[in-house]
């Protein structure tokens, strides 16, 4: 009976938002310049898929801390 071939390790994800749009912003890069190769195309959009998605959670959680320190009412952003 032959084996599953093992699937690769999927890459951790970044410790903050911050090295989460570093990554992305780098990757969208690579993927833009069109120097990455066609076999790497996929997993590079994967990757940025999974990293936009951590920083949307992210912010969405921080989101919803405001509005719980705010009564339940998201204020709009005003820099005094």
């Amino acid at each position: 009976m032959p084996k599953a071939p093992a699937s690769p390790a999927t890459p951790a994800l970044p410790a903050s938002y911050e090295a989460a749009l570093e990554e992305l912003e780098q990757l969208v890069g690579r993927l833009e310049s069109g120097q990455m190769p066609l076999d790497q195309l996929l997993g590079g959009y994967q990757r940025g898929a999974a990293l936009l998605k951590f920083c949307r959670d992210r912010l969405e959680t921080v989101e919803n801390q405001i509005k719980v320190l705010d009564d339940g009412v998201l204020k709009p952003w005003t820099q005094a």
